[in-house]
């Protein structure tokens, strides 16, 4: 017996004659549509009619038409409209798209991204040799364009980024100085000036672009504190730009140890113009310090070699710092207001690590302990 078209109180089905079924409901604006795909079976062209009448009951039915628009402009746009991006974040989403993203996706309609497609191009990132941490990156940043076209514009029902893993990248831990490699390594500084640099940026635990835009008017004379307020970002193209913290907790008020003030205060007095809007830490020619300059002026990776801590980055000293500071016991709440964080997670790391270390102490305290009793049972 033939197959007739079915007889629904919503919509209808019917068989191609590829054989498989395709699914036809009016919208809420009486137009008749297709479901975006056909189906095996008549019972998934059924099954997908009643899920979409169910959507429309509650109201959460969108126009397939609404996502006809390309990843690639939706993505453009998606990031031209966010102000408060900080430039160097912009140029950093602006390459993943350019590079990772929009030559495979760019042309797809957002509603033909499928979870499927997100999982095959990842995956083929990855077959091409991009690093999982640019991979994971590129994930989150089309995830969170997704998002948007589902939660702010309405333009597709559900997210698509659904693959579990995606995001994490899984960086190799970074090296955590002694105290007593800080002050070496601020020693070994070519240059006298940068020595406290060192030591502020460690024991502050402050970001690259936060140290180098420190004015005298942000630093206590006497050295008990430093007010970060504003940031440097190195852009192409346009340099050194000033803007604020990388997050709003960023903007905070840091006291620094004991140890380091006379450091810093004789820093302020050998060093810095009197003027209050003088940068603290410059160039020899008392110019803006830049990244890749810095580590050249610095003679930095032959000092790390020799201090024998070979790849540390400057922003290691932030790291160590942190670590220097879950050590103390400080809270959580503590620990995100002295790092500049908004989000707890960094925080809890840095107190995780430290709970693993004095784990490990104790373990070893423990077979200490055992050995001397069993020494002392002969």
């Amino acid at each position: 017996m033939p197959n007739k078209p079915g007889r629904r109180r919503f919509g209808n089905v019917r068989r191609r004659e590829s054989g498989r079924w395709q699914a036809r409901y009016p919208g809420p604006d009486g137009r008749l549509r297709s479901a975006p795909m056909t189906f095996q079976t008549r019972r998934d062209a059924e099954q997908w009619l009643t899920l979409a009448e169910a959507r429309m009951i509650r109201g959460d039915w969108i126009d397939p038409e609404r996502g006809s628009v390309p990843l690639g402009a939706y993505a453009e746009k998606w990031v031209r409209e966010r102000p408060a991006l900080r430039p160097r974040t912009v140029q950093l989403y602006r390459w993943l798209l350019g590079k990772h993203v929009t030559p495979t996706l760019g042309p797809v309609k957002l509603s033909d991204i499928t979870t499927a497609l997100v999982r095959e191009w990842r995956s083929n990132l990855l077959a091409a040799g991009i690093s999982q941490s640019v991979a994971a990156k590129s994930y989150r940043l089309l995830r969170a364009i997704l998002n948007t076209a589902v939660e702010e514009d309405g333009l597709i029902a559900r997210n698509p980024c659904r693959v579990r893993g995606a995001d994490r990248e899984n960086a190799a831990e970074r090296p955590v100085l002694s105290v007593c490699q800080v002050f070496q390594l601020a020693d070994g500084m070519r240059y006298p000036q940068h020595r406290a640099m060192v030591l502020v940026a460690a024991f502050a635990t402050l970001r690259w672009g936060e140290v180098t835009a420190l004015r005298r008017r942000d630093v206590a004379p006497d050295g008990s504190w430093i007010r970060v307020s504003v940031a440097h970002t190195e852009v192409t193209g346009r340099g050194i730009v000033v803007g604020p913290p990388k997050s709003r907790a960023g903007v905070r008020t840091v006291v620094i140890p004991d140890a380091i003030r006379p450091d810093v205060v004789l820093h302020l007095a050998t060093y810095v113009d009197s003027r209050p809007d003088a940068l603290v830490f410059t160039g020899p020619k008392g110019g803006a310090l830049r990244r890749a300059h810095f580590n050249n002026l610095t003679r930095w990776v032959e000092t790390v070699r020799g201090l024998g801590v070979p790849g540390l980055h400057f922003h290691d000293l932030r790291h160590t710092g942190n670590h220097l500071a879950a050590q103390t016991g400080a809270s959580t709440k503590d620990l995100m207001a002295r790092m500049g964080h908004d989000d707890m997670r960094a925080a809890l790391i840095y107190q995780r690590a430290t709970s693993e270390a004095d784990r490990r102490i104790a373990d070893r305290l423990s077979a200490l302990v055992s050995g001397q009793e069993l020494a002392g049972d002969d």
